[in-house]
């Protein structure tokens, strides 16, 4: 916001009276868009005095910061583009907090705690994001390889969105990853990978942006957790090479799935460049180590650099970077770098613990000993408070820690080794950087000055000072981001490139016009002379008070919005009042009418709009004017041949459905307009109109209908309407045909009947490794695609299920015991799946369903049910085992084939196991065996009766608990079955009689069997 001396001019006006200077003065600040250009000239807008409009003359002097245009928006390449993508609390909008502290927006007091960008009501009400909101940032660049201290500093405008991290809003987040090139990934250190981070992995790599990992919340692992450094070295390890583990198999996926050809030398070089953009490695400095909530983070080079240059290890910054993070530690009397193992036996800790997290625990440590010397309760530990010394117990009036309070020595000696501030590191430090308090006066200036009196106000009022967060992130996507001009041509040429027009065998000058156009959208030129081309990736409703433009045209006196597109310019230069051709997704070709139009262009600052007169490439603008044409996404160019951008469609189809209605009658005309504004501002919102006249709103999530409702009341209603709405249409439910976009699915494989080639593969299926749900603690192992072996605790019992899709036709069928009209299909192909004939028999719908029938336990109004293996009820598959510690066989991890034959073949429970496995085999067969089975053995027989009398009930209770609740949202399950197989139970002899070895509780056998069918 405030650039450097250079870069600033301090001017005054003098002149004789009546001379113009307040007149001259008007028109300067008409060229920032302050007032209108109408009113330049006669409004004396610098003299604010009543007395002064009265008398015509000025009588204070008056000043006012004027930005000059050229400066602004710079070129391409000195201008990045990012997003901020999470999970649900993991920090995005503290983080953005932070950024915006930088540019001196907000205050640094507030900077974590405010959410600037969450500026709706609702947004700050519910603590979410909700929509996402973005702001251009000024940073000043050190570049880590300047060759010395004549090197020029860059100059860096960075465009931020906030973006929403709940599944609701999840069409915002797709806007803003089309908007952007580079992505900041926040993860929490304590929480780790989610649900959420999943799906934002797989929708950035689609998106070809280039990711930075920020590790947030380190400061967790001390405060709440209470691990030693060397602990949180080891936790933050494991985190970064889980994500390794996900982002390997998401490329794995990817390239296996892919439709073009890596043969080429061309692809396989570019493919390998973007995978290597997704193997996050701290030593390359795409990984942050952060507190958003105290405002500090750095890097592995920086502080590489800084350990340097302080002189406290004698190695050259890119050399040391290779054994900061790693299993390495530092000899102090030795300098050298020696190998550290994980173990008791080892002395001394890693450098990665000793110099980048050891002095933050100090300070944290040494404040909350200050805070307890003054009798002050601590904030900071509030369960593992460390030990204080000189606590006296006993609260002191008007008690304030001050630097030299005990514990503050600590503080003082810790910030003077490893600081990555600027003022450090840099070989030209700016003016307007932090210094750090060398003394003890200056520690007590700084705490005075910023008014800190509690723990948390002084640790982030020195930690910000000591490891500035946000010049670890904006010079981590600085040097790692692409410009987008880089963007364009090298990295994202799926996403950003136009669509190809329709072959015109004699026009030979439209192909070439388009191709032209091509070129500079692929090359980001901003020359005045190049084709313009800008894409609106989606709309939103702003309030026309937060709107700077006094020529802004008058628009009906009841509305106070104003609904703006969000647009990337590609080529050329956008400017304010000139026609444009606008082309909608579907535009098919040049033989179609398009439709012109005048904009208006306006900088995005996070709540407020400000126009200009031109963007250029590069850069992200607002629009006005363009809600007319009633559609989601446009492509704008003063050029008739252009094409529109080919863009990304995540196919986001609304879950929750309702019929809404105005209270009064007479406002209905004004309901249809705002469902018609809110369909166009929120592009994950359909609305549509029975033959009945109803009116039906689709949203992607309750929330997300809430949201919706509301704005649909206050904002774009005319008159704040009330609307009444029912209940939902269609329930938010889950489902096995993969309609969601979090894709949670029961179709692993396009056909049932390849079930049993399925299960012989040896290597497990990638995308089911990469779409949930699955357990990234546990593996795959206890999900067999399919077919799941769920032990119950203690390992006193085994029960095998298995969980196919249900189609809607099928469970009518069984729902009314008879055949429907068209269901022979699917039918035929449950029965196939779960094998309800012999080879020897031919399979027909009615014996499928006479199958399905015979088999079926219980059935519920969601489309579910849960079936029993004949074998699994006569007691074929019901299996004793009469092992020496109690429990049924554990089948070891997969292991090579050298292995497997040092294997020992007499373990307690296997021959059951395998006879289990062989009954598994058979399905659903009802010619197999007979009805009078009884079971060879008296531990079988006790089996039998302990599964029918105890167990069976309580499967049906876990089936019923998992159905009402799943694995992902905790919402109910639709269209699911599932299939008791086997059972067995680990027995126990006592004096001729047989019973459990274990105790076997109800509970144990709902969890199991719950755990096993999510």
């Amino acid at each position: 916001m405030l650039p450097a001396p250079e870069s600033t001019r301090l001017v005054t006006i003098i002149a004789h009276v009546d001379h113009g200077k307040t007149t001259l003065a008007d028109n300067l600040v008409e060229s920032n868009g302050i007032i209108s250009e109408r009113l330049a000239g006669t409004l004396r807008y610098l003299d604010s005095d009543a007395e002064e409009q009265r008398r015509g003359i000025t009588m204070r002097a008056s000043a006012i910061g004027l930005r000059h245009t050229a400066t602004m928006l710079p070129a391409p390449e000195s201008t990045r583009l990012v997003t901020i993508i999470a999970h649900v609390d993991h920090g995005k909008t503290t983080l953005a907090d932070n950024l915006v502290e930088s540019n001196g927006i907000i205050s640094e007091r507030l900077a974590g705690t405010l959410r600037y960008l969450d500026s709706d009501a609702e947004e700050q009400r519910r603590g979410i994001t909700m929509r996402a909101s973005a702001i251009g940032l000024r940073h000043v660049y050190n570049p880590p390889k300047m060759a010395s201290s004549s090197s020029i500093q860059q100059d860096m405008v960075i465009h931020l969105i906030d973006s929403p991290g709940h599944v609701d809003f999840s069409a915002e987040v797709t806007s803003s990853l089309l908007l952007c090139d580079s992505a900041i990934l926040v993860v929490d250190a304590v929480e780790g990978i989610c649900a959420r981070t999943h799906s934002l992995l797989r929708e950035a790599y689609l998106h070809q942006l280039v990711p930075v990992l920020v590790i947030n919340k380190v400061d967790r692992l001390c405060m709440d957790l209470g691990l030693d450094p060397t602990e949180a070295y080891v936790r933050i390890r494991e985190l970064i090479e889980s994500m390794n583990a996900v982002c390997a198999s998401m490329l794995n996926s990817a390239v296996n799935e892919a439709e073009v050809d890596y043969h080429t030398s061309e692809n396989n070089n570019l493919d390998d460049k973007r995978a290597s953009f997704w193997n996050f490695d701290p030593i390359k400095g795409n990984v942050v180590f952060a507190s958003a909530l105290h405002g500090w983070g750095f890097t592995v080079p920086t502080l590489a650099r800084s350990l340097f240059k302080s002189k406290t290890i004698p190695m050259k910054p890119p050399l040391l970077r290779q054994y900061l993070f790693g299993d390495f530690k530092y000899n102090t009397e030795t300098n050298k770098v020696l190998k550290w193992k994980q173990s008791g036996n080892s002395t001394g800790e890693p450098m990665f613990a000793e110099f980048a997290l050891a002095p933050l625990w100090e300070i944290y440590e040494g404040v909350s000993q200050a805070a307890a010397s003054v009798g002050l309760k601590s904030e900071l530990f509030a369960n593992n408070s460390p030990l204080s010394n000189g606590c006296n117990g006993k609260k002191a009036e008007n008690a304030k820690i001050q630097a030299t309070t005990s514990g503050m020595e600590r503080v003082l000696a810790s910030i003077q080794i490893g600081s990555t501030s600027p003022a450090v590191i840099s070989p030209q430090p700016n003016n307007n950087d932090r210094p750090i308090p060398q003394s003890t006066v200056e520690m007590q200036q700084l705490i005075s000055r910023l008014g800190a009196s509690s723990e948390s106000s002084i640790v982030s009022a020195i930690l910000r000072r000591y490891r500035p967060l946000s010049v670890s992130i904006l010079d981590a996507v600085c040097e790692t981001g692409p410009s987008p001009s880089q963007a364009t041509l090298e990295l994202r040429t799926k996403v950003l490139t136009l669509q190809s027009p329709p072959q015109h065998e004699n026009d030979h000058k439209v192909s070439d016009n388009f191709e032209k156009i091509q070129q500079a959208v692929q090359q980001c030129i901003p020359d005045n002379n190049a084709p313009i081309v800008a894409h609106v990736c989606k709309f939103a409703s702003v309030s026309r008070s937060s709107i700077t433009d006094p020529d802004l045209p008058s628009i009906q006196p009841e509305s106070s919005n104003m609904i703006l597109g969000i647009a990337r310019v590609l080529s050329g230069t956008l400017r304010t009042g000139d026609e444009y051709y606008m082309f909608g997704p579907r535009y098919s070709g040049i033989s179609e009418d398009v439709p012109k139009q005048k904009i208006r262009c306006y900088l995005l600052m996070g709540s407020s709009f400000v126009r200009v007169n031109s963007v250029p490439a590069g850069h992200i603008c607002a629009i006005y004017d363009l809600e007319n044409l009633q559609l989601k996404t446009v492509t704008l160019s003063d050029k008739r041949e252009c094409m529109p951008l080919r863009g990304f469609d995540f196919g986001l189809q609304p879950l929750v459905k309702v019929n809404v209605e105005a209270v009064n009658a007479s406002d209905n005309e004004a309901l249809e307009r705002g469902l018609l504004n809110l369909s166009l501002a929120d592009s994950s919102v359909e609305v549509t109109a029975t033959a009945k006249g109803e009116r039906i709103l689709a949203c992607l999530g309750e929330i997300h209908l809430e949201r919706s409702i509301l704005d649909l009341e206050t904002v774009y209603c005319e008159g704040n309407i009330k609307v009444r709405t029912s209940d939902p249409i269609t329930s938010f439910l889950r489902t096995s045909d993969p309609i969601t976009s979090f894709r949670e699915t029961t179709t692993w494989f396009p056909n049932e009947e390849d079930f049993d080639s399925f299960i012989e593969s040896k290597s497990a299926p990638l995308r089911q490794t990469t779409i949930p749900p699955y357990c990234d603690e546990e593996g795959l192992g206890s999900a067999n695609r399919g077919r799941c072996r769920a032990v119950i605790s203690g390992r006193g019992a085994a029960i095998t299920i298995r969980v196919v899709p249900l189609s809607r036709s099928v469970y009518e069928c069984i729902q009314q015991k008879k055949l429907i009209e068209g269901c022979d299909d699917d039918v035929i192909a449950l029965g196939k799946a779960l094998k309800c004939n012999n080879e020897e028999s031919v399979l027909t719908p009615q014996s499928a369903l006479t199958t399905l029938l015979d088999s079926l336990d219980d059935i519920d109004d969601n489309g579910n049910a849960l079936l029993e293996a004949p074998n699994l009820y006569k007691g074929l598959s019901v299996k004793a085992v009469c092992s020496a510690n109690g429990e049924v066989y554990i089948p070891p991890k997969e292991s090579s084939k050298e292995d497997d034959e040092d294997e020992p073949v007499n373990v307690d429970g296997l021959d059951e196991y395998n006879m289990v496995q062989q009954c598994l085999r058979l399905g659903l067969d009802a010619c197999g065996p007979s009805s009078d089975y009884t079971p060879s053995s008296d531990a079988d027989t006790t089996a039998l009766d302990k599964w029918r009398q105890d167990m069976r009930g309580s499967a049906l209770a876990g089936f019923q608990l998992a159905m009402r609740a799943g694995p992902l949202c905790e919402e109910p399950v639709q269209g699911v079955a599932v299939v008791l197989e086997s059972v067995e139970i680990a027995m126990k002899e006592d004096c001729g009689k047989y019973t459990p070895a274990k105790d076997l509780s109800g509970g144990m056998v709902v969890a199991a069997l719950r755990s096993g069918i999510r």
